[in-house]
């Protein structure tokens, strides 16, 4: 069984209410009814009733089973307005404003999560992932403890290896470009968080850089050095080590020379990147010469869970990404 399988499966087993925003999208309105027919979630499309409906008869797709919000229409719209300002009235936001964002869909969603109207949302088939994440930063915010939002990925290699039998986490690979050493050990906690809720791996966490131990000195290691320092702080009981080049942090024989005693070093499953451009391309690297599964990006570090589609999404990616949606939700209960 592949991890995505396993994902839906474990989605399967304990449903959580699932917020799909752009509710009048083509492939988010067919793929509400595979999420709801296989089990996976409670599905609520966001948008013009009209509209939605129009999008179901257009694609023969049965909405029994569905809930249809239209923002506007709601008996909280009001009630979120004035929320929504009071929340945000120190950086300037006017209740004209106010009014005008609750109108928005992707907004709306996050009050209804913050609310407990709901459990998480997936959008990103027709907004960009500024637009997509941007309700959750302004409402939801950070998960406790963690202070940066991130991603990764999961990556199944068929060369089991490595990892845990062949899966592995990779982190950020698409969100912080320069990540600092306090957002570095931030991605690391979240990563960690994300292996063991979706996964289900006893996460080891290696810090990667260009050095093992101190073996060169730059700031570059230096910052890898002072993150896993953090790491600590944030969560004494993690297993991280670093910093770790990637052959000690893989390979055994390796770490065991290269740290000694180290309960990651050889034998790491989580990997945290030291800034955006190696994260891209490691995970890339993986995927296309070791044939490795790449499931992602995940969002994470959101106090409760958004998930961010690709534009290009097929309607089966919109059911994968609900159900590690539905699944990083029951990591919260």
């Amino acid at each position: 069984m592949s991890i995505i399988d396993k994902i839906k499966a474990k989605a399967i087993a304990n449903p959580k209410h699932i917020l799909l925003p752009e509710g009048t999208e083509e492939r988010t309105v067919q793929a509400a009814r595979k999420i709801v027919e296989q089990g996976i979630a409670k599905v609520t499309l966001l948008g013009n009733e009209d509209e939605v409906k129009a999008v179901a008869a257009k694609f023969n797709v049965n909405l029994n089973g569905i809930d249809i919000i239209d923002p506007v229409k709601s008996a909280d719209f009001n009630r979120y307005v004035e929320e929504f300002y009071e929340m945000r009235k120190a950086k300037g936001v006017t209740m004209e404003k106010a009014e005008a964002m609750m109108k928005d869909t992707l907004f709306f969603a996050a009050m209804m999560i913050k609310e407990d109207k709901a459990d998480g949302m997936v959008a990103g088939a027709i907004n960009t992932t500024g637009n997509t994440l941007k309700p959750g930063l302004q409402i939801i915010r950070t998960a406790k403890g963690v202070s940066t939002v991130s991603s990764c990925f999961i990556m199944e290699v068929p060369n089991k290896a490595y990892g845990d039998d062949g899966v592995m986490v990779f982190g950020d690979c698409a969100v912080n470009i320069a990540p600092t050493s306090e957002q570095l050990a931030a991605i690391a906690v979240s990563s960690a968080r994300t292996a063991k809720a979706l996964c289900g791996i006893e996460p080891r966490v290696a810090m990667l850089s260009f050095s093992t131990k101190g073996s060169a000195k730059h700031e570059n290691v230096d910052k890898v050095a002072e993150a896993t320092r953090l790491v600590h702080e944030l969560d004494s009981e993690l297993m991280v080590d670093g910093e770790l080049q990637a052959d000690a942090a893989l390979v055994e024989k390796v770490g065991q020379l290269k740290s000694p005693g180290s309960p990651v070093a050889g034998k790491a499953n989580v990997l945290i990147f030291p800034n955006l451009e190696a994260g891209n391309i490691g995970y890339k690297l993986v995927q296309r010469l070791a044939g490795a599964e790449a499931v992602g990006p995940i969002c994470q570090g959101f106090a409760k869970p958004i998930n961010d589609l690709s534009r290009g999404c097929s309607i089966e990616d919109v059911v994968s990404v609900v159900a590690i949606t539905v699944v990083q939700a029951q990591a919260n209960n």
